[in-house]
């Protein structure tokens, strides 16, 4: 089966020098001091030779569709003024009231932090823990981490650790969940408009401004850009071929700086460039899945029979479950709201286990046929894991909030944990689902591997 050449999406706008401007280290991307540079597709393992990519283009893998690498224009200063900016915002977000609410005279004023220190009151420290890392603290490191590889490379010196804060700043990313506090948030306000008087105070925008932020912070890094100005690009393998897998030559590609390595006998390694740990496949994958799959199952029963909070209004408690808040916001007429906590809540917890599951038990029957859809699923449950924190974050929210006494009052309830804790062991079962797997078993017709066009397999080193 062939496939076609490396594709290249996006607009086609090179950078221009100003008359008199010294060019700095992002003006040279690697395909302007580098020789011919192959890469191997961390998700369908097939070699490719990356082309020249101008500012705006990617390139994708031509046998999965996957993005090997996206080039920015001026990648530091882009990276470097959005993080700034972002800390800036979630500065401002700390020093200001984030929401306050008034009912029958008596009201609540909160700022950020509060929405998980109150938490810690009600004895549910896992959950605020949670609440302060996804939200401040982590996506405060990784922006600090930014800034400090790019003040390095626009001095075209790494700064101390650079390589350290590099890789660390690829595992930091799932977790930061600042939009999805922001959903959160506009959620809990949904679901207090008709009880309460609510106002919105300038950390509430400021914060909103540092999700968006913080968003395109992480969408601007050039990663492959970064680490050749960090360390160079080591060449790949003598005889390293293009248009086939890496497993099939004892190689493996880096998942953190993307650097094709060989293996040895055990089919184990270490990155030349980063230091990263080399394995042909996630050692265990599927045992560590399927664990993680039956752990979150096994914490998904308490998660929906347990109330997630109990509302106190004029001295009467009412303990609401996941689908009871549900119905209540549909009741109130709140179908759009609803909506999205039935998804987020109920549908993607359930969807992303059942997927997986799926993907594990298919794994020894797929076959390049039907790799690409499976594959395809594979990136949807990863990517739509970290929304079911919608319901923690309106907990979180809500329980500081709302202390007004016998009046009006919200207390969370055990299903605040035990959900938190199916939303951490299913994101960490995509992660340790490896979906080259998919890709591994031969075609059904001959099981002959497939093949790329004769003038795209070339050894290392020779003209492309």
């Amino acid at each position: 089966m062939a496939h076609s050449p490396l594709r290249l999406r996006g607009r086609l706008t090179p950078p221009t020098l100003l008359q008199g401007e010294a060019p700095r280290v992002e003006r040279t991307p690697p395909e302007a001091r580098a020789r011919r540079r192959l890469r191997c597709c961390e998700e369908c393992d097939w070699v490719v030779a990356l082309p020249p990519l101008r500012p705006g283009e990617k390139a994708d893998c031509p046998r999965c569709g996957h993005t090997l690498v996206t080039r920015h224009f001026r990648p530091a200063q882009r990276s470097l003024a959005l993080a700034l900016a972002a800390l800036i915002a979630l500065g401002l977000a700390l020093a200001f009231p984030f929401i306050s609410f008034s009912v029958g005279g008596i009201g609540n004023r909160i700022e950020l932090t509060q929405t998980a220190t109150t938490l810690i009151g009600f004895h549910q420290p896992v959950v605020a823990g949670a609440v302060v890392l996804t939200i401040i603290v982590l996506p405060a490191l990784y922006l600090a981490g930014v800034i400090w590889l790019q003040l390095g490379l626009l001095r075209d010196a790494p700064l101390p650790a650079s390589r350290t804060l590099a890789r660390s700043l690829t595992q930091l990313t799932p977790w930061m969940m600042a939009d999805v506090f922001i959903v959160g948030a506009l959620v809990s306000l949904i679901k207090i408009a008709g009880m309460a008087d609510v106002d919105l105070g300038a950390s509430f925008w400021a914060f909103c401004a540092f999700a968006v932020l913080l968003l395109m912070t992480s969408q601007s890094l050039d990663a492959d850009w970064m680490w050749f100005s960090l360390a160079g690009e080591p060449r790949a393998p003598a005889g390293t071929r293009t248009g086939t897998t890496a497993a099939g030559q004892g190689l493996t590609g880096c998942h953190t700086c993307g650097l094709i390595g060989r293996l040895d006998a055990a089919g184990h390694g270490r990155c030349e460039r980063c230091g990263e740990r080399l394995h042909a496949r996630r050692p265990q994958s599927l045992q560590y899945t399927w664990a993680l799959l039956a752990a979150a199952t096994l914490m998904y029963a308490p998660a929906n029979l347990y109330p997630i909070m109990t509302t106190t209004s004029l001295g009467r408690s009412d303990p609401s479950t996941i689908v009871g808040g549900v119905v209540e916001l549909i009741q109130m007429g709140s179908w759009p709201v609803a909506a999205v906590i039935f998804v987020a809540s109920v549908i993607v917890p359930v969807g992303k286990l059942v997927a997986l599951a799926w993907l594990c038990l298919v794994v020894k029957r797929s076959s390049e046929l039907n790799a690409v859809a499976r594959t395809r699923l594979y990136r949807l449950t990863e990517f739509i894991g970290r929304w079911s924190m919608i319901d923690v974050f309106v907990v979180a929210i809500l329980v500081a909030l709302i202390r007004a006494g016998a009046l009006m009052s919200i207390e969370p309830g055990p299903a605040a944990l035990a959900f938190g804790g199916v939303v951490v062991l299913t994101m960490l079962a995509a992660m340790t689902f490896d979906p080259r797997l998919l890709w591994d078993s031969p075609l059904p017709t001959d099981g002959a591997e497939p093949r790329a066009p004769a003038h795209g397999r070339h050894p290392e080193g020779t003209p492309g």
